[in-house]
C-alpha cells in the first residue's frame, strides 16, 4: 500500500499570518496554487485556501489589504505524517471534511497532500473513497471532487 510520502507534494508555499490576503493571493497565483500553509513565529499554525477567501473574505466583503491571513484561515491545522497510509489520510479529510492536509516530520513541513492528489494517483483508493463517501455527509466541494475523479 503506498504511503503519504508516495504522493505529496515536496514545494509547499507558505505564508505569514501577518501578511494582507491581497499579498497572499497575489502568492497563490504567483506560485499557481490552491492554498497556503501559514506560519507564525516559524510555527505553521493554520492553512488559508481560495475557499477560505471566497467564503470569508469576498462575500463578506472584506477589504484585501487590511484583512489579514490569520484573520480568516482555516485553524487549527490538520496535519498527515509522511509514513501514514494512503487510507489513514483520506479517512482524515473525510472526518475532518477537508481536501488538503499538510504533511509534517518531526515538526516540519515536508509535504503537502491533496484529495486530488490522491484520487489521480492510486486506482486502490477509488473503491475506498467510494466506501467512505458512502458512509459520510460531504460539503459540495468534495463532491465534486469525487464526482470528477472517482465516479
Amino acid at each position: 500500500m503506498r504511503k503519504v510520502r508516495d504522493v505529496m507534494v515536496t514545494n509547499v508555499v507558505t505564508v505569514d499570518a501577518d501578511v494582507n490576503v491581497r499579498k497572499a493571493v497575489e502568492r497563490m497565483n504567483t506560485h499557481e496554487v490552491g492554498c497556503l500553509v501559514v506560519l507564525e513565529k516559524g510555527s505553521f499554525v493554520g492553512i488559508l485556501t481560495e475557499r477560505d477567501v471566497l467564503k470569508r473574505v469576498v462575500v463578506k466583503t472584506r477589504n484585501l489589504d487590511e484583512t489579514l491571513v490569520g484573520d480568516v484561515m482555516s485553524k487549527p491545522l490538520v496535519v498527515v505524517k509522511p509514513e501514514a497510509s494512503l487510507e489513514e489520510a483520506v479517512k482524515l479529510m473525510f472526518e475532518r471534511r477537508i481536501k488538503k492536509l499538510p504533511v509534517v516530520k518531526n515538526k516540519e513541513l515536508v509535504g503537502l497532500i491533496t484529495m486530488t492528489d490522491i484520487a489521480r494517483i492510486h486506482q486502490q483508493m477509488v473503491e475506498y473513497i467510494k466506501s467512505l463517501a458512502a458512509k459520510y455527509d460531504l460539503p459540495k466541494r468534495m463532491e465534486k471532487v469525487i464526482h470528477y475523479y472517482v465516479v
